[in-house]
């Protein structure tokens, strides 16, 4: 049985390639379809607003695992057959959508009623108000929370080796399974994991931080 080798952690580096591309296919997709959530949850009709609530409960209620395997196992069985990063695109979407929708709900109704009040007092239209002076303001505000869930999508990303798919954890997994050793292989994958994680977590910290001093001076 061999040792960690030169090519074992090439093999390594270059599957956090798949990883980035399915954090950021899921993040991309999942924001798309988190904007449409978002829309539905401040909408003016209640039927709009009731469905997009069931929507976001269903998927934050159920773990993204089961979604990975309904997807993935489920649809093959009436023939859709996709590929794994397909597969695991389109359930991280679903789970990145409920999600992100619900941030950005939160972050659009925190924007103080005067902002509402006078887009009203300018004639506005609601979509006009939105477009024009609730969401690029709520754009700042949501940024911090957006950039954290990014971190966990790419740490999500890892389920995906349950279903095949090669990305940073599968890789970690088929060396360790050449070389049986745990430790090293997969202190090098969380290793990885960090390295990855911790700049966007320190973003979203600093963002947060000038929110809050910007804050602090506002009310003064």
């Amino acid at each position: 049985m061999n040792g960690f080798s030169a090519t074992h952690a090439v093999y390594l580096v270059s599957s956090i390639g798949w990883t980035l591309a399915l954090s950021a296919l899921a993040f991309v997709l999942g924001g798309i379809g988190g904007f449409g959530v978002m829309l539905a949850r401040i909408s003016t009709h209640r039927w709009l607003r009731r469905a997009a609530a069931v929507y976001i409960e269903c998927v934050q209620g159920i773990p993204l695992l089961i979604w990975l395997f309904l997807v993935y196992f489920g649809l093959s069985v009436y023939g859709f057959t996709l590929p794994a990063i397909v597969a695991a695109g389109l359930a991280m979407m679903i789970y990145a959508s409920a999600y992100l929708g619900d941030i950005w709900r939160g972050c659009v109704e925190a924007m103080p009623a005067p902002q509402w009040e006078a887009a009203e007092c300018l004639a506005f239209t609601r979509w006009q108000t939105l477009s024009l002076v609730i969401i690029p303001q709520a754009v700042r505000l949501s940024l911090p929370p957006t950039i954290g869930f990014l971190v966990q999508i790419i740490k999500m990303t890892s389920l995906a080796s349950v279903i095949g798919f090669v990305e940073l954890t599968r890789a970690g997994q088929i060396i360790n399974n050449s070389i049986f050793q745990p430790f090293l292989v997969f202190s090098l994958v969380g290793a990885l994991y960090f390295c990855l994680c911790y700049p966007l977590s320190r973003w979203s910290e600093a963002m947060e931080n000038r929110l809050n001093v910007r804050r602090s001076i506002d009310h003064r």
